[in-house]
């Protein structure tokens, strides 16, 4: 999710000082935050003036607009009059594009709405300057702890800006600041992301073309609104113009003075957060403490609360519709919001989160869908099949201030393809290309929960589909009660096991019992004025009674070593269910054209969803592969028996070899319909099924999996499933008896090249990150050079070589002769290795990378079409 804050630095020698001169500058040089890069941004520096009195520059006729800070306007110069009482006062900042240009495309924010940048401030006073400073809060130590003033001394607030002081007010209780070049000028904490200007090759801001459109005072925050004219040598539209302009609004809120009460997470019950490590506790190390984001609910009646009574909450949950979304989509949005209200139930409050829609300009002419105060789903008129719910958070205390879900139009194309592909077998109301407005209202109501959910603090809970045995995924009356899983985090998307004859009619996900817990968890209030470490042992004991129990396990996104936290999956048996999914796709794909066809349409469609067919084929075969060398992660306290990691039972790893041997390794014809294909294949279908099958062996015979394999065998025996059971369960079938067709020829060879690639390819991490990490992600390390892996790998070259028969057809013999050449050269290499689908990084003989092929570019979000998922 987005909304990294940034940190800011300011170069000492930069800031502006009483020896400039008018014709200097002031150099404002700004990093970003972790994994970003280095801008610098230039303001002229105003003539030094002195300090005039008020009345000098703000005269009886201008009138204030009064709020946080009161601002003028004079003469095109914007003022705030900055109280004492709010300086060294925590700000949150954060500025988002109100209009872009059309046809802008970067990786992340590109429409109107879309946040760019977040911060926090703190107006400081220094002798007739004042400053803003950025502070950090990845360290930290509680003010009466004697590690306090060290930490202080070893966590300076970077400076972002300096202004000098115009006037002080009439009775001395505030200063005056221009704060016009600041907004106009180039400030990476204000404007454009490094992506953004190195895209379109933005070399600075032109002031004859820039302006600040509005900047508007209000009681607890303050809206400035700009129009920013970047000089650029790339346009999205039109190069002739040599620059690209934007809208942008910079919201900035006032922190509460006391910041909320912390809740320190527990990697059991998921939840977004925050870290930072501690050097005022008791321990005898600095500690690494993490809060969870949420809001902050307080019942109005806490006595009627503590009787286990349903309260409301002091402060509702709000969310406001975008204008700009279409009418008949509004109560479907405004539904998935309002479903989380029987969430807040399980923790005790009543009507605790509504949707609205936006007021008009005449309801309220002070609304700003760009207002930080305000959460709202914002709809993009894109082409982007996406939908992501951010939010943002006091980086003190995790206490979620607002979002801005983002809503792009084109989802609804992605959520037909899914809806037909993965149920039209057993559902004819999603055999057509357009669905009713019904139909796609319930589809949005379930992404708008989903999102919703993000927004809550709940990330992806990707181990919640496995709580459900496949076959109950059959049931009628067990899906009208439960949908597809026990959370509507997980990727479970829709009910692809149902078979026809089933009379499964409710198909998708619905908020479900992990996310009543996990809601509970997260928001029950406690009474008596709790420290957090005290919430902290009662939490632990209600997670401590759910553990064991499928229904409330949480399993973490990212992770490829857990076959049961996988995205868009279903069931509690990757084989079982994915058998039942393909024998859907059989029925499926034959009938394409009859149920999209569209009078006077080309064949687009057909197009569409028989690629959408072959990439849920391959989704499952990716379920199932995860299996092999798969590894169970349970998180566990002291106070919890049984390990934390333990292997995928041997039976289960075997059975996930022989799905595979039959599924797609023999070759899976039935995805070759030549009557379809003929509408719109100009010739890749073959070469991608082909592509398919040797990508999903490259998978098998990963580094990582082979390395969890060897440690299984070294810990467990002949109870583990092994690397060299591996290998002879795979050789049979793809060196079966009998002519080799096309693809079974480039099998073969893809099988020779994949062994290939574990003698000559040593395993590349990511420098700096321990092995411990890298396994967690199931980028398990291993030392290739002088592992088993390669004595095993050249014992199963020579078996193939013996095993390869001779004669045949003029191209069987020539295949033959190259499978015998590359297994000579892969004992004895003479040549790079060949780039492979589906492996790691590639490096020639000689340790040279090289380029990778099938690397798709998607997005970090919630809805990406992929299809590859493992």
């Amino acid at each position: 999710m987005r909304g990294t804050a940034l940190i800011l630095t300011v170069l000492a020698a930069s800031c502006a000082t009483k020896k400039q001169t008018a014709n200097q500058t002031l150099t404002l040089k700004t990093t970003a935050g972790p994994g970003g890069t280095t801008a610098t941004a230039t303001v002229g520096a105003p003539k030094k003036e002195g300090i005039k009195k008020f009345s000098d520059l703000i005269t009886g006729k201008i009138k204030a607009d009064s709020g946080l800070f009161n601002t003028y306007k004079v003469d095109g110069k914007y003022y705030y009059e900055i109280p004492d009482s709010l300086l060294v006062r925590e700000m949150l900042v954060v500025t988002r594009y109100v209009k872009t240009p059309a046809g802008l495309r970067t990786f992340g924010q590109q429409y109107g709405g879309e946040q760019l940048n977040e911060q926090v401030w703190k107006w400081e006073r220094h002798d007739k300057q004042v400053f803003i400073r950025v502070p950090s809060y990845s360290v930290r130590a509680d003010s009466t702890s004697d590690m306090y003033q060290s930490v202080k001394n070893s966590n300076l607030d970077a400076v972002l800006a300096s202004f000098d002081i115009k006037a002080f007010n009439k009775d001395t209780t505030g200063v005056l600041v221009d704060v016009t070049d600041f907004y106009n000028g180039d400030i990476a904490a204000i404007g454009l992301s490094d992506d953004v200007k190195k895209a379109y090759k933005i070399s600075g801001v032109d002031g004859a073309r820039s302006y600040i459109d509005t900047i508007k005072s209000f009681p607890i925050n303050l809206e400035a609104r700009t129009l920013k004219t970047y000089r650029s040598g790339e346009s999205p539209t039109d190069n002739s113009n040599g620059a690209v302009t934007f809208e942008l609004n910079t919201s900035m809120v006032l922190l509460p003075k006391t910041p909320m009460k912390p809740r320190i997470s527990d990697a059991r019950v998921g939840f977004f957060g925050q870290r930072q490590t501690d050097y005022g506790t008791d321990k005898q190390k600095s500690e690494v403490t993490a809060y969870i984001h949420r809001w902050k609910l307080e019942p109005k009646d806490p006595a009627a609360y503590a009787k286990g009574q349903l309260v409301e909450p002091k402060k509702q949950i709000v969310y406001y519709i975008d204008p700009a979304t279409p009418k008949k989509w509004v109560p479907y949005l405004i539904a998935g919001i309002n479903d989380w209200n029987k969430a807040f139930e399980a923790a005790g409050f009543k009507n605790a989160i509504i949707g609205k829609e936006a007021p008009t300009k005449k309801q309220d002419p002070e609304f700003s869908t760009e207002d930080a105060r305000y959460s709202v789903i914002r709809y993009f008129a894109s082409d982007v099949e996406n939908a992501y719910g951010p939010h943002v958070s006091d980086p003190r205390s995790g206490e979620i201030l607002e979002s801005h879900v983002g809503w792009y139009h084109n989802v609804m194309n992605l959520l037909r393809d899914w809806y037909l592909i993965q149920t039209a077998a057993v559902n004819p109301a999603a055999r057509k290309a357009q669905f009713t407005d019904e139909q796609m209202g319930e589809l949005i109501r379930f992404v708008s929960s989903h999102e919703i959910g993000h927004t809550l603090g709940l990330p992806h809970n990707f181990g919640s589909s496995y709580a459900y045995a496949v076959d109950s995924l059959r049931s009628k009356s067990f899906t009208d009660k439960h949908g597809t899983a026990p959370s509507i985090m997980d990727y479970a998307r829709f009910n692809y096991i149902a078979q026809p004859g089933d009379n499964v009619t409710h198909l998708y996900p619905q908020i479900g019992e992990y996310d009543l817990w996990a809601v509970k968890w997260g928001y029950s209030w406690f009474p008596g004025n709790k420290t957090a470490d005290q919430e902290k042992d009662i939490l632990a004991d209600w997670t401590n009674k759910k553990a064991g129990n499928p229904l409330y396990y949480f399993g973490r996104q990212g992770t490829s070593i857990d076959p049961r936290l996988q995205n868009e999956d279903l069931g509690d048996n990757a084989m079982k269910a994915s058998t039942y999914g393909i024998a859907n796709l059989k029925r499926i794909l034959p009938n394409l054209e009859k149920w999209t066809y569209q009078k006077n349409e080309d064949y687009g469609d057909v197009s569409e969803l028989y690629n959408e067919v072959l990439g849920q084929y391959y989704r499952y075969m990716g379920h199932v592969t995860t299996n092999i060398g798969g590894m169970n992660e349970n998180f566990k306290t002291y106070d919890q028996k049984g390990p934390v990691y333990d292997f995928v039972g041997k039976g289960l790893q075997h059975d996930a070899v022989e799905f595979l041997n039959k599924q797609i390794f023999a070759t899976p014809y039935w995805l070759i319909d030549k009557a379809e294909l003929g509408k719109f294949d100009n010739g890749v279908m073959y070469n991608r099924i082909k592509g398919m099958q040797v990508a999903v062996l490259g998978n098998v015979l990963s580094q990582s999996r082979l390395a969890r394999m060897y440690d299984n065998e070294a810990k467990n025996g002949t109870a583990a499933y092994t690397v060299a059971e591996l290998l002879n369960d795979l050789r049979p079938a793809i060196f079966a008896a009998g002519k080799p067709d096309a693809f079974k020829r480039n099998l073969q060879r893809g099988y020779v090249e994949n062994l290939r690639s574990l003698l000559t390819d040593d395993f590349r991490g990511f420098p700096g990150f321990p092995p411990q990490v890298l396994a967690s992600f199931g980028l398990t390390p291993i030392n290739m050079a002088l592992s088993d892996i390669r004595p095993m790998v050249r014992a199963e070259l020579k078996k193939i070589d013996a095993g390869l028969p001779k004669g045949g057809d003029a191209l069987t013999a020539a295949h033959y002769a190259d499978l015998k050449l590359r297994i000579k050269e892969a004992l004895n290499p003479t040549r790079p290795i060949v780039n492979l689908p589906g492996g790691g990084v590639i490096r020639g003989i000689n340790g040279e990378e090289m380029p990778k092929e099938n690397t798709g570019k998607g997005y970090l979000n919630c809805w990406p079409r992929t299809n590859v998922d493992n």
